[in-house]
């Protein structure tokens, strides 16, 4: 039996949470979770909770597996580790980055290992910096990225990204990176339809080259779909005009696949159609049971790098880690031959974008979107048909987190990015399952609503 209070007395004076205030957690209390089967969630109290978030994006086959479990043990009991250093290898490593090049777009046939997505993308800042130097362009070193996009939490990860209250601290972004604004129609894209508003968006990157000067810029990084920004789905015109904007200067096009890679859109990996040249990996790649992030690299940087530049100098310890590679390899044939990829395209991906849009009738919701596996919907205090007319809360009434509350308290996983709610779940949900979610989901916002209401702010 565990003591709750115990734990989250220690956890109070010893654990130091990633993106957390510490001395409001520890007034407050830890949640303790002790168990996971499936798509569900038990903590310390007993309390039974539907996943909507996947863990943190990436628990896509559901707790439990037992064969995922077999594997790391079997590889534990062999060869709990060894490093890729000094001229070695070792079979999982090898296997896997075989197996990945099989799944990946056409013209990629290399794959680097890091530990997480974070590591992957400082993998890519020193990959495409490299590339520019061996080809004669050293002045071409500038990335571009969005406002409000996420690329981890490292130095660099965090300065890719685009979150103002990362930038805030620690004297961030890094030299050498800048920033565009976000394909978001929902709050840019008024006086337009998606798709010219798409176009503009993708202007955007066609500007900022222009003002850093072209023969500076190394090159461009985008979630096909914003993921911790608040599920931002670009209008379908976006992407096309970005690799067209790409191409027009000859600047790389990384594509950050942490969260929507391996299954979440319906496909592999998202950003296939639009031709990236380099894929960053992680979080789905091991359904989170074990850490383990990479770069999928395509031949265009992979034959500079490897054919005109001798050592790379870069790389961690934990690179190729055999038990993780043994973790993936194992998650990736679940997800092969349970077929989750095709379902969520075929069958899974429409039934909860048909049961989630019903979401949109309540009386709170602006608009309730998906795509594939990830879905979002705005919190508002007056609908309009025209959705760029609907009025908002105040954000510092901090809605977005009352509501998140009554999830979590109706027993949902759901997260609240302003007053954006967004799930990511897990891609073995049966009809049952969604339909199970959608109606706790509508039961928190019931309850939100009369919170609010008593409050007098609707």
């Amino acid at each position: 039996m565990t003591d709750t209070k115990t734990i989250q007395r220690q956890d109070h004076a010893h654990y130091m949470h990633p993106f957390t205030d510490h001395k409001a957690l520890g007034e407050k209390g830890v949640r303790v979770m002790l168990r996971g089967e499936g798509i569900y969630l038990w903590d310390s109290e007993g309390n039974k909770i539907l996943d909507g978030m996947s863990g943190l994006w990436c628990v896509a086959v559901g707790y439990g597996r037992t064969s995922i479990s077999k594997a790391v043990y079997e590889q534990m009991e062999t060869l709990p580790f060894y490093n890729s250093f000094f001229n070695t290898t070792n079979v999982p490593a090898v296997q896997l980055a075989a197996r990945l090049t099989q799944l990946a777009p056409a013209g990629f046939n290399r794959v680097f290992f890091t530990g997480s997505g974070s590591e992957a993308n400082d993998t890519n800042v020193r990959m495409v910096r490299r590339y520019w130097d061996l080809l004669g362009f050293k002045e071409r070193h500038v990335i571009i990225s969005r406002h409000n996009s996420y690329h981890g939490s490292t130095m660099a990860g965090a300065s890719l990204g685009g979150m103002s209250g990362m930038h805030e601290q620690g004297g961030l972004p890094i030299p050498g990176i800048v920033h565009i604004g976000q394909p978001n129609y929902y709050d840019d894209g008024a006086g337009l339809t998606p798709d010219e508003f798409g176009l503009r968006a993708a202007s955007w990157l066609e500007a900022k080259i222009l003002e850093v000067g072209p023969d500076k810029v190394a090159a461009f990084i985008g979630e096909p779909v914003q993921g911790a920004g608040g599920v931002i789905i670009p209008p379908d015109s976006y992407w096309p005009e970005i690799r067209r904007i790409c191409d027009k200067y000859g600047i790389l096009l990384i594509a950050d696949e942490v969260i929507t890679g391996f299954g979440r859109l319906g496909r592999w990996f998202a950003s296939e159609p639009f031709k990236p040249d380099l894929i960053t990996f992680a979080k789905g790649v091991t359904s989170g049971y074990v850490p383990l992030g990479g770069v999928l690299v395509s031949d265009r940087v992979a034959d500079v790098l490897i054919g005109q530049g001798g050592d790379f100098n870069h790389g961690f310890t934990y690179s190729g880690h055999p038990v993780a590679c043994a973790a993936a390899l194992e998650n990736l044939r679940i997800i092969e031959d349970e077929g989750l990829v095709e379902r969520v395209a075929h069958d899974a991906g429409a039934y909860l974008k048909r049961a989630f849009g019903t979401l949109a009738e309540h009386p709170l919701v602006g608009t309730a979107e998906t795509c594939g596996f990830m879905a979002g919907l705005n919190l508002v205090r007056r609908k309009a048909e025209n959705v760029h007319y609907q009025v908002r809360f105040d954000p510092a009434q901090g809605v977005g987190m009352l509501c998140r509350a009554h999830m979590f308290s109706t027993g949902i996983i759901m997260r609240a990015v302003g007053d954006r709610m967004i799930i990511a779940p897990p891609l073995v949900m049966t009809h049952a399952q969604i339909d199970e979610m959608v109606a706790l989901i509508r039961r928190a916002l019931d309850l939100t609503l009369q919170e609010v209401r008593a409050k007098g702010w609707v």
